[in-house]
Protein backbone atom coordinates (compact mmCIF):
# COMPACT_ATOMS: atom_id res chain seq x y z
CA UNK A 1 0.00 0.00 0.00
CA UNK A 2 0.99 3.61 -0.44
CA UNK A 3 -0.46 6.41 1.70
CA UNK A 4 -3.17 4.00 2.82
CA UNK A 5 -4.14 3.32 -0.80
CA UNK A 6 -4.18 -0.14 -2.35
CA UNK A 7 -2.12 -0.01 -5.56
CA UNK A 8 -2.26 -2.23 -8.63
CA UNK A 9 -0.04 -2.08 -11.70
CA UNK A 10 -1.62 -3.20 -14.96
CA UNK A 11 0.94 -4.59 -17.42
CA UNK A 12 -0.29 -5.24 -20.98
CA UNK A 13 2.02 -7.83 -22.53
CA UNK A 14 2.22 -9.09 -26.09
CA UNK A 15 5.30 -11.14 -27.01
CA UNK A 16 7.40 -9.75 -24.14
CA UNK A 17 9.21 -12.96 -23.15
CA UNK A 18 12.56 -11.16 -22.93
CA UNK A 19 11.37 -8.09 -21.00
CA UNK A 20 8.47 -9.07 -18.74
CA UNK A 21 10.65 -10.59 -15.98
CA UNK A 22 12.57 -7.33 -15.64
CA UNK A 23 9.30 -5.43 -15.25
CA UNK A 24 8.21 -7.67 -12.37
CA UNK A 25 11.59 -7.89 -10.63
CA UNK A 26 12.01 -4.10 -10.57
CA UNK A 27 8.46 -3.40 -9.33
CA UNK A 28 8.55 -1.31 -6.09
CA UNK A 29 7.37 -2.94 -2.85
CA UNK A 30 4.53 -0.42 -2.47
CA UNK A 31 2.64 -2.19 -5.28
CA UNK A 32 -0.01 -4.60 -3.94
CA UNK A 33 -0.92 -6.37 -7.19
CA UNK A 34 0.83 -6.76 -10.56
CA UNK A 35 -1.85 -7.57 -13.13
CA UNK A 36 -0.19 -8.97 -16.26
CA UNK A 37 -2.49 -9.25 -19.27
CA UNK A 38 -1.08 -11.78 -21.72
CA UNK A 39 -2.72 -10.51 -24.90
CA UNK A 40 -2.62 -13.81 -26.80
CA UNK A 41 1.17 -13.78 -27.16
CA UNK A 42 2.70 -16.15 -29.69
CA UNK A 43 6.02 -16.47 -27.83
CA UNK A 44 6.69 -17.84 -24.33
CA UNK A 45 5.37 -14.79 -22.44
CA UNK A 46 2.69 -16.91 -20.75
CA UNK A 47 5.24 -19.48 -19.54
CA UNK A 48 7.58 -16.80 -18.18
CA UNK A 49 4.73 -15.09 -16.28
CA UNK A 50 3.44 -18.39 -14.87
CA UNK A 51 6.90 -18.93 -13.41
CA UNK A 52 6.85 -15.40 -11.96
CA UNK A 53 3.45 -16.08 -10.32
CA UNK A 54 5.14 -18.78 -8.23
CA UNK A 55 7.93 -16.42 -7.19
CA UNK A 56 5.94 -13.27 -6.43
CA UNK A 57 2.47 -13.57 -4.81
CA UNK A 58 1.57 -10.10 -6.09
CA UNK A 59 1.52 -11.29 -9.71
CA UNK A 60 -1.87 -12.04 -11.26
CA UNK A 61 -1.92 -13.50 -14.79
CA UNK A 62 -4.91 -12.92 -17.07
CA UNK A 63 -4.80 -14.57 -20.50
CA UNK A 64 -6.71 -13.23 -23.50
CA UNK A 65 -7.88 -15.98 -25.83
CA UNK A 66 -8.08 -13.44 -28.67
CA UNK A 67 -5.64 -10.56 -29.18
CA UNK A 68 -7.41 -7.33 -28.18
CA UNK A 69 -4.61 -4.80 -28.56
CA UNK A 70 -2.93 -2.74 -25.87
CA UNK A 71 -6.12 -0.78 -25.12
CA UNK A 72 -8.12 -3.95 -24.69
CA UNK A 73 -5.46 -5.39 -22.36
CA UNK A 74 -5.45 -2.23 -20.23
CA UNK A 75 -9.26 -2.28 -20.04
CA UNK A 76 -9.12 -5.87 -18.76
CA UNK A 77 -6.64 -4.83 -16.07
CA UNK A 78 -8.74 -1.83 -15.08
CA UNK A 79 -11.87 -3.99 -14.78
CA UNK A 80 -9.98 -6.44 -12.53
CA UNK A 81 -8.73 -3.53 -10.39
CA UNK A 82 -12.20 -2.00 -10.14
CA UNK A 83 -13.75 -5.30 -9.12
CA UNK A 84 -11.05 -6.08 -6.53
CA UNK A 85 -11.20 -2.89 -4.45
CA UNK A 86 -8.07 -1.30 -5.89
CA UNK A 87 -7.92 2.42 -5.08
CA UNK A 88 -5.22 3.46 -7.56
CA UNK A 89 -4.37 1.57 -10.73
CA UNK A 90 -1.13 2.27 -12.58
CA UNK A 91 -0.30 1.21 -16.15
CA UNK A 92 3.23 0.17 -17.06
CA UNK A 93 4.27 -1.40 -20.37
CA UNK A 94 5.55 -4.97 -20.56
CA UNK A 95 8.70 -3.92 -22.44
CA UNK A 96 10.49 -2.26 -19.47
CA UNK A 97 10.38 1.19 -21.09
CA UNK A 98 8.84 2.75 -17.97
CA UNK A 99 11.25 3.49 -15.15
CA UNK A 100 9.88 2.06 -11.86
CA UNK A 101 11.68 4.87 -10.02
CA UNK A 102 9.09 7.25 -11.49
CA UNK A 103 6.17 5.28 -10.08
CA UNK A 104 5.84 7.29 -6.87
CA UNK A 105 5.87 10.54 -8.84
CA UNK A 106 3.05 9.21 -11.04
CA UNK A 107 1.00 7.93 -8.09
CA UNK A 108 1.45 10.89 -5.70
CA UNK A 109 -0.97 13.38 -7.33
CA UNK A 110 -3.71 10.74 -7.35
CA UNK A 111 -2.96 9.43 -3.86
CA UNK A 112 -3.06 12.98 -2.47
CA UNK A 113 -6.36 13.78 -4.20
CA UNK A 114 -4.84 16.48 -6.41
CA UNK A 115 -5.88 14.70 -9.60
CA UNK A 116 -8.07 11.82 -10.70
CA UNK A 117 -5.64 10.74 -13.41
CA UNK A 118 -1.92 11.36 -13.74
CA UNK A 119 0.27 10.65 -16.74
CA UNK A 120 3.95 10.78 -17.55
CA UNK A 121 5.28 13.49 -19.85
CA UNK A 122 8.56 12.57 -21.55
CA UNK A 123 8.75 15.68 -23.72
CA UNK A 124 9.57 18.31 -21.09
CA UNK A 125 12.52 16.84 -19.18
CA UNK A 126 16.23 16.98 -19.85
CA UNK A 127 17.30 16.40 -23.42
CA UNK A 128 14.14 14.60 -24.56
CA UNK A 129 14.49 15.81 -28.16
CA UNK A 130 17.79 13.99 -28.52
CA UNK A 131 16.82 10.95 -26.43
CA UNK A 132 13.59 10.08 -28.25
CA UNK A 133 13.85 8.81 -31.85
CA UNK A 134 13.06 11.80 -34.09
CA UNK A 135 10.18 10.22 -35.99
CA UNK A 136 8.51 9.23 -32.72
CA UNK A 137 9.11 12.67 -31.21
CA UNK A 138 7.52 14.33 -34.24
CA UNK A 139 4.58 11.91 -34.35
CA UNK A 140 3.98 12.30 -30.62
CA UNK A 141 4.05 16.10 -30.89
CA UNK A 142 1.50 16.14 -33.72
CA UNK A 143 -0.83 13.76 -31.89
CA UNK A 144 -0.41 15.71 -28.64
CA UNK A 145 -1.58 18.91 -30.34
CA UNK A 146 -4.56 17.14 -31.89
CA UNK A 147 -5.38 15.53 -28.54
CA UNK A 148 -5.44 18.93 -26.82
CA UNK A 149 -8.19 20.03 -29.22
CA UNK A 150 -10.10 16.74 -29.03
CA UNK A 151 -9.86 16.22 -25.26
CA UNK A 152 -10.06 19.76 -23.87
CA UNK A 153 -7.00 19.15 -21.67
CA UNK A 154 -5.01 22.05 -23.05
CA UNK A 155 -2.32 21.97 -20.34
CA UNK A 156 -1.11 18.41 -20.91
CA UNK A 157 0.98 16.92 -23.69
CA UNK A 158 2.79 13.67 -24.57
CA UNK A 159 -0.63 12.18 -25.18
CA UNK A 160 0.76 8.78 -26.26
CA UNK A 161 2.45 7.92 -22.99
CA UNK A 162 1.13 4.76 -21.36
CA UNK A 163 2.63 5.41 -17.92
CA UNK A 164 -0.44 6.52 -15.96
CA UNK A 165 -2.34 6.28 -12.66
CA UNK A 166 -6.11 6.47 -12.19
CA UNK A 167 -8.24 6.63 -9.05
CA UNK A 168 -11.17 4.47 -7.99
CA UNK A 169 -13.82 7.07 -8.84
CA UNK A 170 -12.69 7.18 -12.45
CA UNK A 171 -12.34 3.38 -12.55
CA UNK A 172 -15.99 3.11 -11.57
CA UNK A 173 -17.20 5.86 -13.93
CA UNK A 174 -15.65 4.98 -17.30
CA UNK A 175 -17.25 2.21 -19.36
CA UNK A 176 -14.19 0.07 -20.05
CA UNK A 177 -16.04 -2.25 -22.40
CA UNK A 178 -16.31 0.70 -24.80
CA UNK A 179 -12.65 1.72 -24.53
CA UNK A 180 -10.69 1.96 -27.79
CA UNK A 181 -8.60 -1.20 -27.95
CA UNK A 182 -5.53 -0.22 -29.97
CA UNK A 183 -2.77 2.36 -29.68
CA UNK A 184 -5.27 5.25 -29.44
CA UNK A 185 -6.39 4.13 -25.96
CA UNK A 186 -4.68 7.02 -24.06
CA UNK A 187 -6.33 9.56 -26.38
CA UNK A 188 -9.72 7.90 -26.06
CA UNK A 189 -9.45 7.82 -22.27
CA UNK A 190 -8.48 11.51 -22.03
CA UNK A 191 -11.58 12.51 -23.99
CA UNK A 192 -13.84 10.38 -21.80
CA UNK A 193 -12.24 11.71 -18.63
CA UNK A 194 -12.91 15.26 -19.80
CA UNK A 195 -16.56 14.48 -20.53
CA UNK A 196 -16.90 13.62 -16.83
CA UNK A 197 -14.79 16.60 -15.67
CA UNK A 198 -12.01 14.54 -14.10
CA UNK A 199 -8.78 16.35 -13.22
CA UNK A 200 -5.62 15.32 -15.09
CA UNK A 201 -1.98 16.13 -14.27
CA UNK A 202 1.21 15.81 -16.33
CA UNK A 203 4.20 14.40 -14.41
CA UNK A 204 7.70 14.99 -15.88
CA UNK A 205 9.60 11.73 -16.45
CA UNK A 206 12.75 10.75 -18.28
CA UNK A 207 12.30 8.90 -21.58
CA UNK A 208 13.58 5.30 -21.58
CA UNK A 209 14.72 3.74 -24.86
CA UNK A 210 17.12 1.05 -26.08
CA UNK A 211 16.53 -1.38 -23.20
CA UNK A 212 15.76 -4.29 -25.50
CA UNK A 213 12.20 -3.26 -26.37
CA UNK A 214 10.71 -3.94 -29.80
CA UNK A 215 8.14 -1.37 -30.83
CA UNK A 216 5.14 -2.58 -32.82
CA UNK A 217 4.10 0.97 -33.67
CA UNK A 218 4.25 2.08 -37.32
CA UNK A 219 4.34 5.86 -36.97
CA UNK A 220 3.11 6.66 -40.49
CA UNK A 221 0.06 4.45 -39.94
CA UNK A 222 -0.61 5.41 -36.32
CA UNK A 223 -0.78 9.16 -37.03
CA UNK A 224 -3.57 8.70 -39.56
CA UNK A 225 -5.38 5.99 -37.57
CA UNK A 226 -5.29 7.91 -34.28
CA UNK A 227 -5.85 11.18 -36.14
CA UNK A 228 -9.16 9.92 -37.52
CA UNK A 229 -10.04 8.58 -34.06
CA UNK A 230 -9.40 12.01 -32.54
CA UNK A 231 -11.75 13.65 -35.04
CA UNK A 232 -14.53 11.27 -33.98
CA UNK A 233 -13.70 11.77 -30.30
CA UNK A 234 -13.81 15.55 -30.73
CA UNK A 235 -17.38 15.42 -32.02
CA UNK A 236 -18.30 12.93 -29.29
CA UNK A 237 -17.06 15.33 -26.60
CA UNK A 238 -18.84 18.29 -28.18
CA UNK A 239 -22.10 16.35 -28.21
CA UNK A 240 -21.82 14.80 -24.74
CA UNK A 241 -20.36 17.73 -22.83
CA UNK A 242 -21.56 20.87 -24.59
CA UNK A 243 -24.85 19.78 -26.15
CA UNK A 244 -26.40 17.12 -23.91
CA UNK A 245 -25.15 18.43 -20.56
CA UNK A 246 -24.69 22.14 -21.10
CA UNK A 247 -25.88 23.91 -24.21
CA UNK A 248 -22.68 25.93 -24.40
CA UNK A 249 -22.30 28.75 -26.96
CA UNK A 250 -18.98 27.35 -28.19
CA UNK A 251 -20.90 24.77 -30.25
CA UNK A 252 -22.26 27.67 -32.34
CA UNK A 253 -18.73 28.95 -32.98
CA UNK A 254 -17.43 25.50 -33.90
CA UNK A 255 -20.51 24.86 -36.05
CA UNK A 256 -20.27 28.20 -37.85
CA UNK A 257 -16.52 27.78 -38.32
CA UNK A 258 -16.92 24.33 -39.88
CA UNK A 259 -19.75 25.56 -42.10
CA UNK A 260 -17.61 28.45 -43.36
CA UNK A 261 -14.71 26.06 -43.91
CA UNK A 262 -16.98 23.99 -46.16
CA UNK A 263 -18.07 27.11 -48.09
CA UNK A 264 -14.42 28.16 -48.37
CA UNK A 265 -13.59 24.76 -49.85
CA UNK A 266 -16.31 25.25 -52.48
CA UNK A 267 -14.87 28.64 -53.46
CA UNK A 268 -11.41 27.09 -53.67
CA UNK A 269 -12.68 24.35 -55.98
CA UNK A 270 -14.40 27.00 -58.10
CA UNK A 271 -11.16 29.01 -58.33
CA UNK A 272 -9.19 25.97 -59.41
CA UNK A 273 -11.85 25.01 -61.97
CA UNK A 274 -11.93 28.54 -63.49
CA UNK A 275 -8.15 28.73 -63.60
CA UNK A 276 -8.00 25.32 -65.31
CA UNK A 277 -10.80 26.16 -67.78
CA UNK A 278 -10.12 29.81 -68.71
CA UNK A 279 -6.75 30.56 -67.12
CA UNK A 280 -8.16 33.36 -64.97
CA UNK A 281 -9.84 33.70 -61.57
CA UNK A 282 -12.32 36.55 -60.90
CA UNK A 283 -11.27 38.84 -58.04
CA UNK A 284 -14.63 38.48 -56.34
CA UNK A 285 -14.17 34.68 -56.14
CA UNK A 286 -10.69 35.11 -54.66
CA UNK A 287 -11.99 37.64 -52.11
CA UNK A 288 -14.91 35.37 -51.17
CA UNK A 289 -12.52 32.45 -50.62
CA UNK A 290 -10.18 34.49 -48.40
CA UNK A 291 -13.12 35.98 -46.47
CA UNK A 292 -14.84 32.67 -45.75
CA UNK A 293 -11.54 30.99 -44.85
CA UNK A 294 -10.58 33.75 -42.40
CA UNK A 295 -14.07 33.80 -40.83
CA UNK A 296 -13.87 30.03 -40.44
CA UNK A 297 -10.53 30.09 -38.63
CA UNK A 298 -11.50 33.05 -36.46
CA UNK A 299 -14.69 31.31 -35.36
CA UNK A 300 -12.96 28.01 -34.57
CA UNK A 301 -10.10 29.68 -32.71
CA UNK A 302 -12.63 31.57 -30.62
CA UNK A 303 -14.38 28.25 -29.87
CA UNK A 304 -11.02 26.80 -28.78
CA UNK A 305 -10.52 29.74 -26.44
CA UNK A 306 -13.98 29.11 -24.96
CA UNK A 307 -13.04 25.44 -24.51
CA UNK A 308 -9.73 26.37 -22.87
CA UNK A 309 -11.44 28.69 -20.40
CA UNK A 310 -14.03 26.03 -19.53
CA UNK A 311 -11.42 23.33 -18.91
CA UNK A 312 -8.37 25.23 -17.66
CA UNK A 313 -8.91 24.09 -14.05
CA UNK A 314 -9.13 20.42 -15.05
CA UNK A 315 -5.50 19.97 -16.10
CA UNK A 316 -2.10 21.14 -14.98
CA UNK A 317 1.56 20.18 -15.18
CA UNK A 318 3.97 19.50 -12.35
CA UNK A 319 7.32 21.26 -12.58
CA UNK A 320 10.36 19.19 -13.53
CA UNK A 321 12.99 18.82 -10.82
Amino acid sequence: MYKDKKISVVVPAYNEETQIEKVVLTMPDLVDKIIIINDCSTDSTKTVVEELVGRDPRVVLINHEVNQGVGGAIATGYIWSRDNDIEISVVMAGDAQMDPRDLISIVDPVAEGIADYSKANRLITGDAYNQIPKIRFFGNSVLSLMTKVASGYWNVSDSQTGYTAINRKALETIEWSKMYKRYGQPNDLLVKLNIHDFKVVDVPTEPVYHVGEKSGIKIHKVIFTIGSLLVRLFFLRMFEKYYKRDFHPLIFFYGFGLAMLFVSALFFIRMFFLWWQVGDVPEITMIAWIFTLSISFNSMFFAMWFDYETNKNLSFRLEAD
